[in-house]
């Protein structure tokens, strides 16, 4: 399962504006996507008009979660695993994206920003005009899988993403730049209960280490870093043993 802009233009899409700043592209092209391994039996799941991408799977194969811009703003859906019976689980305003399942399929993490004040709105949505989103002090959320007892997890004004769970379902790993508050370019890997407590930090390598995943038995952690790299930015997979 993936997204992709190549129903809409086989072409590359062009890079965002970065006189705005740091800014992240949301291609109103991107549709969901499933083929088999070796690219055959290509269909096409989300057909609505926007960005639809960020999706992930449950593990018993029958339900996908995605972040899409079909009602205006960047919210999360769910759907069954041939794209019908969509639902939608966010109407706040801002960016809730990035959604991964917990084990059983009963619970999804997310991150998400919601702006507050009337200046933070005003930039949300004129940047959202253009396809572009700024991220900024990402939160760490979660909910039930139909949505309902949404709950912020961490609160500490930082850039945090790439949440996932723990298979006890009752602890997340993230990644976040909260120990590198003046550049925020420094991104370690984090532990934290679902209520929001017994935060850990689990690396300390400079640059960047995110996108942590246990394995099913939760005794292995993978992630990507910058760590040992001979070319800035490059960024490769390490794996570990993991025990509480």
């Amino acid at each position: 399962m993936f997204s992709s802009t190549h129903a809409a233009s086989p072409d590359c899409p062009p890079k965002p504006d970065y006189s705005h700043g740091y800014v992240w592209p949301i291609y109103d092209t991107y549709q969901v996507f499933t083929s088999k391994a070796d690219g055959s039996d290509l269909k096409q799941l989300t057909r609505a008009h926007g960005y639809n991408a960020e999706s992930t799977i449950t593990r018993d194969g029958k339900h996908i979660v995605f972040t899409s811009t079909r009602d205006g703003d960047l919210d999360i859906y769910t759907m069954n695993a041939d794209g019908s019976n969509v639902k939608q689980l966010t109407n706040e305003l801002g960016y809730d994206g990035g959604p991964f399942w917990s084990y059983d399929g009963k619970k999804i993490v997310y991150r998400a920003e919601h702006p507050k004040t009337p200046e933070a709105i005003a930039d949300y949505k004129d940047l959202l005009s253009k396809g572009l989103i700024r991220p900024g002090n990402l939160e760490i959320w979660d909910m039930n899988a139909d949505g309902s007892n949404k709950h912020q997890v961490t609160h500490n004004g930082a850039a945090n993403f790439a949440p996932y769970w723990h298979p006890d379902g009752k602890r997340i790993v993230f990644a976040s730049n909260m120990a590198d508050p003046k550049n925020g370019r420094d991104f370690d890997l984090y532990l934290i209960n679902e209520d929001g407590s017994g935060l850990e930090r689990i690396t300390y390598a400079p640059d960047f280490d995110a996108f942590p995943m246990f394995s099913s038995d939760g005794k292995r952690l993978v992630w990507a870093s910058n760590r040992n790299g001979k070319a800035p930015h490059e960024t490769n997979l390490f794996l570990a043993d993991w025990s509480d």
